[in-house]
């Protein structure tokens, strides 16, 4: 099943993008009240075998998704720039934001 579709179970008021763009779905997640962009893409494996992902600096999405086997962890990409600029930083490990930015979001499955 693809990312999107999985992840489109936990929202509601869902919207897609009517034509190629940055982010992949739109909603508000359940149990919440504010609605989100999201950029929802598969993750890689780097050629080390680290699991990991791409963003854009010029992305319209306001949320990156992971994709976990028990979560999806949500975070806010305009503070995860702020936070890669300020620290000079390309490449991050995702247990590193979740305790650095103030914004994320952990969805069980």
């Amino acid at each position: 099943m693809k990312i999107v579709k999985k992840f489109s179970k936990y929202l509601t008021a869902i919207e897609y993008p009517k034509q190629e763009t940055s982010w992949n779905i739109a909603g508000i997640l359940k149990g919440k009240n504010a609605f989100y962009r999201f950029d929802v893409r598969d993750m890689f494996k780097m050629s080390d075998g680290t699991p990991a992902k791409e963003g854009r600096h010029d992305t319209q999405a306001e949320k990156m998704v992971f994709e976990c086997k028990k979560e999806w962890l949500i975070v806010d990409i305009e503070e995860l720039h702020t936070y890669l600029k300020k620290n000079k930083l390309n490449k991050v490990h995702i247990n590193d934001l979740l305790k650095k930015l103030e914004w994320n979001l952990i969805v069980k499955k």
